[in-house]
């Protein structure tokens, strides 16, 4: 770093202390110790990593720094795919356990499994591996104590929702769960809160793309619900007159780009072009309202309007469409309709941890012993024993750190009659052997796991690309500044981080959302590393490596920096008044789903995720990447069919 940048980074509080961990081998290091206990003196994390979840004071919700796909969880997976694992190692030693399911990845695909399993063998000993420091996958849970109270934030997974309503199989699980996503909306989230408070949303145009810092407050439509002008609105902007006026035909006009075609072929045209060639060569719009729209789909897809079609941007509310008179019906890419869930979508409810709380009320559900409590209100403020997880008498036990770089039929597929499961957890690799499994891991792993897949298959595994994404967590001292500008979130279309809001407001059980802005509040904030002008999953390669080069100290002087600059009208100072960051780096974030524009429209049977999905032997695949769709519904109902086949056999 340039001499001369030491006193903007002092400016931006780098040199301040927060609440953040630095990892070795993915263990907290900090004081000495680990959790608070364990791994003191000259211990490394390696030489602790076989029961490292049963050390004292270890709990990793409450972890900060980097998490997501942290330090540790990754790095062996790697080197299995480079071919580089078992050099100069062994086999693995045979712990001598026997199971009847061994489930390869905790989140809630994995648990889901597990716990469909048990409906149909009440009696069947169950073990789920997961490479991560704690359970649930993609539903992380961020767990913060400010000032005395607890505070929660999803580092995955947002919220129970999805395009589609839930299937029986689905919505019948969150039931035995004790989940009724409708009354529990009615009853616990604020959703006035804000607004009461005279807060609204805001765009953030940045002095790099824009020209100028400037934020924008009182964003129309899509963001605040009716009411707001886009007249109003445009005129604050620091957009060129064209790109003001075109921006208003977008929003507003009803001009008709494709006269002379049905509705259902002008969808077949939409459904070939991205939304920014709509705009600029169907709509004709001045190019300046381009960095405007730019970041509209990356919030759903992890990508720009140049690699998602005009569609599907149709399909999710966009605007620019009005006056094409489109007939209500799906978008190709996972079953939008217009005006979002209203018409076929399924009900949504926000825990204040995202979906982590369905995570833990199936392991509660799974091991009764690990988490107190009896319903799905009081599972948010309950504390995991983690200790209790992986006990010998339990039924069904879950084994963290613990990454799968092996499995195999024991004999001939047809006829094998158990399944060995290799895993690697600190140093030391293990065997163990089940009768079946499952795996309920990101699917493009599979390959490298299993590479006695036929080789269609693991084609078909191969392009299952995952999209990267960031869901940071910042602490902060109190939200004055966003009370005094009228902003409770702000869309910034140019910046590093593309959205940021202040905690949803939500009340449940003992959990209470804070009212007041003199007091601490948690901030989200959204990064999806995107490379506009590659095709998708070029993107998400491009996107996946970019996030593993990036390093904590890095992402934390982006957001200090992207928020003083957004908040600076307010009084808000980076260096005083964040207190905490939690980076939830996810290389293989959403599932894959298809994209007209850079697929070709085949039959069921001949796509990826159902040819990769297929059962080989007594091992077969979930997830939600098997379902081709990035939502939790998805995630449990491959796990239904997965288990299924297994039974069936």
């Amino acid at each position: 770093m340039p001499k001369d940048d030491h006193s903007t980074d002092r400016a931006l509080g780098m040199d301040r202390p927060i609440d953040r961990r630095d990892f070795l081998n993915g263990v907290a290091v900090a004081a000495g110790g680990v959790f608070g206990g364990g791994l003191i003196g000259g211990s490394t994390p390696a030489e602790a990593a076989d029961g490292l979840q049963d050390t004292a004071g270890y709990y990793p919700p409450s972890l900060t720094g980097l998490r997501g796909s942290h330090p540790g969880s990754f790095e062996a997976a790697h080197r299995l795919r480079d071919g580089a694992f078992w050099s100069g190692r062994s086999q693995g030693r045979d712990t001598g356990e026997g199971f009847d399911l061994i489930v390869v990845g905790g989140g809630i695909s994995g648990l889901s499994a597990a716990h469909f399993y048990r409906a149909a063998r009440p009696n069947a000993r169950i073990l789920i591996l997961d490479n991560h420091d704690d359970f649930g996958g993609h539903a992380k849970r961020n767990e913060f104590h400010l000032d005395g109270r607890l505070h929660l934030m999803n580092g995955g997974t947002l919220e129970i929702d999805s395009p589609r309503p839930y299937s029986p199989v689905s919505d019948g699980l969150l039931k035995r769960l004790g989940v009724e996503p409708v009354a529990l909306s009615k009853a616990c989230n604020q959703n006035g809160l804000y607004p009461s408070l005279g807060m609204k949303h805001g765009v953030f145009f940045d002095k790099e793309t824009f020209g100028v810092d400037r934020l924008v407050v009182g964003a129309p439509s899509r963001w605040s619900g009716p009411g707001g002008s886009w007249n109003a609105f445009v005129a604050k902007t620091p957009l060129s007159d064209a790109a003001r006026k075109d921006v208003l035909r977008i929003e507003e006009g009803e001009v008709d780009y494709l006269p002379g075609l049905t509705s259902e072929e002008k969808k077949d045209r939409l459904s070939r072009i991205s939304y920014r060639d709509y705009l600029l060569n169907l709509a004709k719009a001045d190019p300046g309202v381009i960095p405007f729209y730019q970041s509209h789909t990356q919030g759903e897809w992890g990508v720009g309007i140049d690699a998602i079609s005009a569609l599907d941007c149709w399909g999710i509310g966009l605007s620019g469409f009005k006056g094409l008179k489109l007939k209500p019906g799906s978008a190709p890419r996972m079953g939008y309709t217009p005006a979002g869930y209203a018409d076929g979508g399924s009900y949504t409810f926000h825990y204040p941890d995202g979906n982590a709380s369905i995570a833990r009320l199936l392991v509660r559900n799974l091991v009764p012993a690990a988490i107190p409590g009896h319903d799905a209100k009081d599972i948010v403020t309950a504390k995991v024993d983690y200790a209790k997880l992986d006990r010998p008498g339990n039924p069904v036990r879950i084994r963290l750190s613990s990454l799968a770089v092996g499995v195999r039929n024991l004999g001939a597929p047809a006829s094998a009659r158990e399944v060995q499961v290799t895993y690697a957890r600190g140093d030391k690799v293990f065997t163990v052997r089940a009768k079946a499994c499952v795996l309920a891991s990101w699917n493009m792993m599979i390959p490298y796991l299993c590479p006695e897949l036929p080789e269609p298959q693991k084609a078909a595994l191969h392009e299952l690309v995952k999209t990267p994404l960031v869901y940071t967590t910042v602490a902060l001292r109190n939200w004055t500044a966003f009370h005094k500008l009228g902003i409770s979130g702000v869309t910034a279309p140019g910046s590093y981080h593309t959205t940021l809001r202040l905690n949803p407001a939500v009340d449940i059980g003992d959990y209470r959302c804070e009212r007041s802005p003199d007091r601490p509040i948690l901030a989200h904030m959204v990064r999806t590393p995107c490379h506009p002008g590659l095709p998708e999953l070029d993107q998400n390669r491009a996107g996946r490596a970019e996030l593993l080069q990036t390093s904590f100290e890095t992402f934390e002087r982006k957001i200090r920096d992207q928020l003083g600059r957004t908040l600076v009208e307010g009084g808000f100072d980076p260096a005083r008044d964040i207190t905490g960051i939690t980076v939830n780096r996810w290389p293989h974030g959403y599932a894959p789903e298809y994209n007209p524009l850079w697929e070709p429209d085949l039959p069921l049977d001949q796509q990826p995720h159902v040819i990769g999905r297929a059962r080989f032997g007594r091992i077969a695949i979930a997830n939600s990447d098997s379902g081709r769709a990035a939502y939790t519904d998805s995630a449990i109902d491959q796990a239904h069919r997965a288990v299924s086949e297994l039974l069936a056999i």
